[in-house]
């Protein structure tokens, strides 16, 4: 466990495609894990990881994400309205490519989401996310890590 914290790591499990490296990670400094998804995605708990199933309803993750995180924890998510909650919060928060969301640029973001469904309501659609490679979870691992590094050695990224 990381010294002096009771730090856990919270993930918006549904569409998480590095649960894998969340674990391994959270062994590794001894780091509870919380994965939260709704019943339509069942989720295997392993070793340090325990499952939360919510209803199916839109949010219904997010909202019990956003009702049951403390100071501190690390919440793995892409979802910009999710990270703006858990920011006020006062946690850090980690999308599953490795980027670290600050409250510097949490507004901007929010913003480009809005336009971008603006965009999708209007017909003009994006192809979507890139395909996730092991490149990609090689370096979330690392943003990881290097944030649980930080945390324990009472650094504030």
């Amino acid at each position: 466990m990381i010294e002096g914290s009771s730090c856990r790591i919270v993930v918006d499990g549904d569409a998480c495609p590095v649960k894998k490296e969340i674990a391994e990670t959270a062994r590794t400094f001894h780091v509870p894990v919380l994965l939260v998804s709704s019943y339509d995605h069942m989720q295997q708990a392993e070793e340090g990881v325990v499952t939360i199933q919510v209803d199916r309803s839109d949010q219904s993750a997010d909202l019990y994400i956003a009702n049951h995180i403390s100071k501190g924890d690390i919440v793995v998510t892409q979802d910009y309205g999710l990270a703006a909650l858990v920011l006020a919060k006062s946690c850090y928060v980690i999308s599953f490519r490795g980027r670290i969301f600050r409250n510097s640029d949490i507004d901007f973001m929010l913003d480009s989401r809005h336009h971008q469904a603006k965009a999708r309501r209007q017909g003009k659609y994006g192809k979507g996310p890139k395909k996730l490679l092991d490149e990609d979870r090689v370096f979330f691992q690392h943003k990881l890590t290097k944030l649980l590094l930080e945390l324990q050695e009472n650094v504030h990224p």
